[in-house]
């Protein structure tokens, strides 16, 4: 047997080195290098040891143990797939202020509601606090158990008094193992905190869900491996000047990743949208130049919403482009194609302005025709009528693309009233019946598409 060799780790981000140096190359912290102990080596192989419990057929494994149990709250279980598996461990990272606490609350609520048993730890404010809160937003309720602390031992002992189905911790960052190095929230200690928690979750069939922070960039705070070592991963989003909130999953083993929920934040609390189109969508009486409507995809989701543009003759050298909601390279390479394929001169001497309505963030190529439709509307003062939906992906030559689930956006304006929509021409999926289809094969058909039909012709 070989002497164990030593390797040094830095207590900040956990990158290892072969010798000790005063600065971490990765983080770039001084004095975070500290010596850890190696494993030793050996050449022989390892001995085999008897297993606790024989492997069974993938035929014999029960699966009912593991079938998800609903949450009570419509919008979290379809981002969770059913609801919450038991043993599960599941990740909701957000900024600060976005309604994490808040949301889990309503979790804890619901989950005690059907005579299950919930322990919400709380790290970051007092018990008291949270019962205020609790009871601001209804939240209150005897099943559920609340206790302050950060030391994991702590924690665990809770567990073993309580005996939850269901735990909650704000947050993982404020945690501490006492067996781990490195400081609290640092990579170290939210790497051991969790192997602990997904141990603990696995062996006794207890839900857990743990609240991360973000950095300024917006990722998951903590080691990469955090997020590999939990089941499901939610993003939870949100605007500061909107009270929509999405719900965005990241990694889910249980279910779709892809999936989106809504919510909208109240002075009582996080209440669940489960029809979020009507708030994307501006009321007018009549129609209006420069407004049109489109079906963008969220994940699996459908959703209907309106992009505004205006545009102002200026005698600038440069004109200005301020846009909103959208991607703004996106938006300039739409302004140039209707430019140069579709007339447009006298854009390059124009200010134009586009908006979505709402607050909704719209990066997918499919709202390409309806940001341009929406300027030329606004050039020739011709409105598009309300119950008009655009799709489709503009191309610098001109043409327009097919884009997915065109079946799944038509349903989606069909259900909420809309009776015609413009579509790629190559779109080759079955459609709902019920609504008009016009096809369009490039920007020029579709600025010029009701030239024959004056009959509320947009343009």
């Amino acid at each position: 047997m070989a002497k164990p060799k030593s390797s040094y780790r830095c207590t900040g981000c956990g990158h290892q080195v072969a010798k000790w140096v005063g600065r971490c190359p990765e983080c770039g912290e001084w004095g975070s290098i500290d010596e850890v102990a190696g494993a030793p080596t050996s050449s022989r192989t390892t001995a085999a040891v008897a297993p606790s419990s024989p492997a069974l057929r993938i035929t014999e494994v029960d699966a009912e143990s593991s079938a998800a149990v609903p949450t009570g709250i419509g919008e979290l279980d379809r981002v969770l797939g059913r609801g919450v598996v038991p043993g599960s461990v599941i990740l909701l990272a957000g900024e600060p202020g976005v309604g994490k606490s808040t949301l889990l609350l309503e979790t804890v609520k619901h989950w005690a509601a059907k005579d299950r048993v919930a322990l919400y730890i709380t790290g970051e404010e007092s018990a008291g606090q949270v019962r205020m809160r609790a009871e601001r937003t209804g939240a209150v309720h005897p099943n559920v158990y609340l206790a302050a602390e950060t030391d994991l031992a702590t924690i665990l002992g809770h567990v073993d008094t309580v005996r939850p189905s269901l735990m909650i911790i704000d947050s993982v960052q404020t945690v501490v193992a006492s067996g781990a190095d490195g400081v609290t929230g640092g990579v170290t200690q939210i790497r051991a905190v969790t192997t602990a928690l997904v141990s603990l979750a696995k062996n006794r069939g207890i839900a857990v869900i743990l609240v991360g922070h973000v950095t300024k960039e917006g990722a998951v705070a903590g080691p990469r491996s955090l997020e590999h070592l939990v089941d499901v991963v939610l993003a939870f989003e949100g605007d500061k000047h909107s009270t929509l909130r999405m719900v965005r999953g990241v990694k889910n083993r249980f279910g779709a990743a892809d999936e989106v929920g809504c919510f909208e934040q109240r002075d009582d609390g996080i209440h669940q949208v489960p029809d979020p189109s009507g708030i994307f969508l501006h009321q007018r009486n009549s129609d209006v130049s420069g407004s049109v409507t489109m079906v963008t995809m969220d994940g699996k989701r459908a959703l209907v919403g309106e992009v505004q543009a205006l545009a102002n003759g200026t005698e600038m050298s440069n004109p200005r482009r301020a846009v909103s909601g959208l991607d703004f390279n996106r938006v300039a390479m739409v302004l140039a194609v209707l430019q140069a394929r579709a007339g447009r001169k006298e854009l390059g001497k124009s200010e134009v302005y586009l908006s979505t309505v709402g607050g909704m963030r719209v990066t997918e190529p499919a709202a390409d025709l309806a940001i341009a439709l929406s300027v030329y509307s606004t050039l020739t003062q011709r409105p598009v009528p309300q119950s008009t939906v655009v799709i489709g992906e503009v191309g610098l030559g001109g043409e327009i693309r097919r884009v997915s689930a065109v079946a799944r956006r038509l349903a989606e304006a069909k259900r909420l009233g809309f009776r015609e929509a413009i579509i790629p021409a190559a779109t080759d999926e079955e459609l709902p019946k019920g609504i008009r289809i016009l096809r369009v094969a490039d920007l020029g058909d579709a600025v010029h598409l009701r030239d024959s039909d004056p009959v509320d012709a947009p343009f």
